[in-house]
């Protein structure tokens, strides 16, 4: 195995700096040389370059979310959440929550994040799912954000058993109930005032106007 810092590694550096700076200063040629590229480093930087461009479509996305690396499917999702044009809200919605699905903790966790930032009511079955039965807290946690960030009624009784979970997620549990407006929400808030962890008790606190 060749070495760290050994041409090979620069070449991969230079050539990521390179599409980077294609994108910022407007040479779209030198940012679509880089598909396919064989290292991920290079091809997740060119998904910001072309956003960069304006030129980033949801075709691009599908392809990325396909990507046999988990670094340019977390990328491509984390994109998708500002994204628009063509597809943008038929097609992409529904693949970001088949990506909900993802191996990769930190690829499902990007996806339930841009759900969220999208306000994608057709998620929250998935989402519900993944913030009540995901292995991974930090999949669990973005999908109680998400949840709350919808504000959809299907949703709440999975931020509520969120508050349950570990601290982490009881704290985006809590804040997540703001925005949802249902007699469980202010019962679930003062409980929270008794949690063991100061965050949550805080949170419950302001949201409950003490």
């Amino acid at each position: 195995m060749e070495p760290t810092g050994t041409g090979r590694d620069r070449s991969v550096s230079e050539r990521r700096r390179g599409v980077v700076a294609a994108g910022h200063r407007g040479d779209p040629g030198a940012v679509e040389a880089a598909h396919g590229d064989p290292d991920p480093k290079v091809r997740a930087a060119r998904l910001g370059a072309l956003e960069r461009l304006g030129t980033l479509s949801v075709a691009v996305l599908a392809e990325a979310f396909a990507d046999q690396d988990p670094m340019v499917r977390r990328r491509a999702a984390v994109l998708a959440a500002r994204c628009g044009g063509a597809g943008s809200r038929s097609t992409l919605p529904a693949l970001l929550i088949e990506l909900v699905a993802d191996p990769d903790p930190l690829v499902a966790e990007a996806a339930a994040w841009a759900l969220g930032e999208r306000r994608q009511r057709a998620s929250v079955p998935a989402l519900a799912a993944m913030a009540t039965g995901h292995s991974d807290p930090r999949c669990r946690e973005a999908a109680v954000a998400a949840l709350g960030a919808i504000g959809d009624g299907l949703g709440l009784s999975a931020v509520l058993a969120g508050l349950a979970d570990r601290p982490p997620v009881r704290r985006r549990a809590v804040v997540a109930l703001a925005g949802f407006d249902a007699p469980e929400v202010e019962t679930a808030l003062q409980g929270c005032l008794n949690d063991p962890d100061w965050q949550v008790r805080q949170a419950a606190e302001i949201l409950l106007g003490r």
